[in-house]
């Protein structure tokens, strides 16, 4: 008995021991984590303007000149930076500028509910106080396109154009294509639980995740777009999902827009079909017909497929958005040729090799 309890009394001293050994490291790599990014910050301050709309502070990077403006929307998780590869070449054609949402990047949280109504009444204050002339040309990734939608029938004397870049679209979530692969992972509850001590312990940094960039960039972007990896960004993404169905019902019925010239550049669906899983290649069709669907909201609408590019158009195709966009400027301007197949679907075939997507 007397050897039982000195082997479980070696055992506790062992597993406290380990114990304490691990929260050191967590707290070594948290702290090491918090200093990174207050460092970067200090000596790295945010490009362009923070203006206050509707009394949180909103960050806007304008570069470029001409009409009309083209402002950039992320997708979910992203900010401004996720722009920082193709905003200097769209520049050279007319003004283009980069926000971020409340919550991300170098915009404050905003008030809740973080849906469609909402953050398309934030972008409408915040081009009023950055002056911004009008009209614009929304431009926007991934879930910005419902954002885009809900701006468009909101305020559409301040649209020249618009432009989605792989955009999602509203209710999506409802398909039984989509139901089924969201129901293969964990509840969104858990995700922001992970994701956030994750983030906070500095665990993308210990992964090398915090040095990674695409290439094209300047050294200041490269710098940002690879800290942007290491960003926690969590809570603001987990307010705008749990708010998907609200922003979906909010602009479900968006549209059409009459004659508002509208171009759609989609990922490539047989990029991904050829590697994925029975249940997202359900998911990538049902994808690409919400892709080809999205032409109904214009008479003035055409769809680009970018050859070999995954959902991030803007870094693994950013030639395609380099050409396709300002002529697209300049043909809203009246400077290039109208377009004569208004409605139909191209495969785009040129293709810039080494752009990864993130």
């Amino acid at each position: 008995r007397h050897t039982r309890l000195q082997g479980d009394w070696s055992s506790d001293v062992c597993s406290s021991g380990l114990a304490v050994l691990v929260a050191a490291v967590v707290a070594g790599s948290a702290s090491f984590n918090a200093i990174a990014r207050l460092w970067l910050r200090a000596h790295n301050p945010p490009p362009g303007e923070i203006y206050t709309v509707d009394g949180h502070k909103m960050h806007m990077y304008c570069t470029g000149s001409g009409s009309p403006t083209i402002v950039l929307d992320a997708g979910l998780g992203d900010d401004a930076v996720t722009w920082a590869g193709v905003q200097p070449a769209l520049a050279m054609t007319t003004r283009v500028c980069a926000y971020d949402r409340a919550g991300f990047g170098w915009s404050q949280a905003g008030p809740a509910p973080r849906d469609a109504d909402h953050i398309a009444s934030e972008l409408h204050g915040l081009l009023r106080q950055a002056k911004v002339d009008l009209p614009i040309v929304l431009m926007g990734h991934s879930i910005a396109g419902i954002y885009m939608r809900d701006y468009a029938a909101r305020y559409p004397e301040d649209l020249a154009g618009m432009v989605f870049v792989d955009g999602s679209t509203p209710m999506q979530q409802e398909h039984p294509a989509f139901k089924a692969m969201m129901g293969k992972g964990p509840p969104p509850w858990v995700i922001a639980l992970v994701g956030n001590a994750a983030f906070s312990a500095g665990v993308p940094r210990l992964m090398g995740m915090c040095s990674k960039t695409n290439p094209g960039l300047d050294a200041r972007s490269a710098r940002l777009q690879a800290e942007d990896h290491c960003e926690l960004h969590v809570d603001s993404s987990m307010n705008e999902m749990r708010n998907m169905e609200r922003s979906g019902l909010e602009t479900v019925h968006s549209g059409p827009y009459g004659s508002l010239p509208i171009l759609i550049l989609s990922h490539d669906p047989e990029k991904s079909l050829a590697t994925e899983s029975s249940s997202e290649k359900m998911g990538e069709t049902a994808w690409n017909q919400m892709q080809e669907d999205l032409k109904k909201l214009s008479t003035r609408s055409r769809r680009i497929i970018a050859k070999g590019s995954k959902h991030y158009i803007q870094i693994d195709r950013a030639d395609l958005i380099e050409k396709e966009v300002p002529l697209f400027i300049q043909q809203i301007r009246g400077t290039a040729p109208q377009p004569t197949n208004y409605g139909s679907t191209t495969r785009s075939e040129e293709r810039r090799v080494g752009k990864e997507c993130r």
